[in-house]
């Protein structure tokens, strides 16, 4: 067993690094890295509450990440482990402690992440992240970038008049475009919000189905009424609506208008064909942006058709006020879950992606060489 080697967390300064101290023993240098514990203080028996969660749920996922071992008394955290692992964990958990002093509620998705940043050398990014508020729910809730992805999406929408933001389910693309579309009217930067996304499970043909046009496309549409229920109430979202200042409607009633000083969304994009896509991005008028959401992963158009999302991005790739913003598996914030489920879809693609091109190249005929 590597020897243990105990000191105190604040003999070091920000700048150094513990891992010097860690990779020597009795002044020598060691190739295997030792077991150490290093201690961090605390001002109060509330942070650690706080910090480790109903029946240390939070420390179980920090000890289980970053193969360390936590322990508190009144004083101090205590963490042992391999320096490397130490050094992370340490920085989380320091990270965390001025999250919780601010005030901030700390959560699983949150916590795996901040992990995430300090294995990247990122750590300092985790309070960066707590600074920015985007916007507050009708509720007085704070909504803020929980991931560096979803940061850069909100710079892009701030900053452009069209942007694509593309990635697979559970990375907030539609419930942060709503966010600023709300954010943008309560500003009287514009006066109304459209939102729209293609009915593909009733080919957009409604007409079939029950009730009249609002009861016909309802189901489709409903998660962009609970984001909007979210950031302005049931009541003042029934009001905005009958003013018409709200419009949530199917991409086929976009066809022929001009739409103007508005936040327009199109969510699910990767339904459009090529000819809706193209007529939703020329339906833009003057003080007008437009936020374009989808996700590559569930196209559930026929397979003969192309996804209008895929080949939107190949033609508008570089044209000059429209971004493009891809989020991945990173950006998820549901359950962990989703996030293994992401990832195991995405190996699967890949493998079949490969099979196909194999068996392509089997069959391919030899080429003779012409004498």
């Amino acid at each position: 067993m590597p020897t243990e080697k105990r000191y105190e967390i604040n003999e070091l300064t920000d700048t150094e690094s513990t891992a010097d101290a860690g990779n020597m023993l009795n002044g020598k240098a060691v190739v295997d890295e030792p077991t150490v514990t290093e201690f961090t203080e605390i001002e109060s028996m509330d942070e650690i509450i706080k910090l480790f969660g109903v029946f240390d749920e939070n420390l179980k996922i920090i000890e289980a990440e970053t193969g360390t071992n936590i322990a508190a008394d009144s004083e101090k955290i205590n963490i042992s482990g391999k320096q490397s692992a130490v050094d992370i964990a340490r920085n989380v958990v320091e990270k965390l402690l001025s999250l919780i002093k601010r005030g901030e509620n700390i959560d699983r998705g949150r916590i795996r992440y901040a992990i995430d940043l300090a294995r990247e050398g990122n750590s300092e990014l985790i309070l960066e992240l707590a600074d920015d508020v985007i916007a507050f729910t009708s509720k007085g809730k704070q909504i803020k970038c929980k991931t560096l992805g979803q940061k850069r999406y909100i710079n892009a929408l701030k900053h452009n008049t069209v942007v694509f933001g593309v990635g697979p389910a559970g990375t907030g693309k539609t419930y942060l475009a709503v966010a600023m579309a709300v954010l943008a009217y309560k500003n009287k930067e514009v006066s109304r919000i459209i939102l729209t996304r293609p009915a593909v499970e009733a080919g957009e043909k409604l007409g079939f189905l029950p009730g009249d046009l609002q009861n016909k496309v309802d189901p489709y549409l409903r998660p962009l009424y609970d984001a909007l229920y979210d950031f302005l109430g049931s009541e003042n979202f029934r009001i905005l609506s009958e003013r018409g200042v709200i419009e949530v409607a199917p991409l086929a009633y976009m066809r022929g208008r001009t739409l103007n000083d508005a936040v327009v969304i199109l969510d699910e994009a990767q339904n459009t064909t090529t000819q809706q896509i193209k007529m939703f991005l020329t339906r833009m008028g003057m003080n007008t942006k437009m936020i374009v959401t989808g996700d590559m992963t569930q196209i559930d158009l026929p397979a003969s058709q192309t996804s209008g999302l895929v080949q939107a991005i190949k033609i508008l790739k570089g044209v000059k006020g429209i971004s493009f913003i891809e989020l991945n598996k990173k950006d998820i914030v549901r359950h962990k879950l989703v996030t293994r489920i992401v990832e195991a879809y995405e190996k699967f693609e890949e493998k079949e992606k490969a099979e196909r091109k194999t068996t392509r190249t089997a069959k391919e005929p030899e080429k003779t060489p012409q004498a």
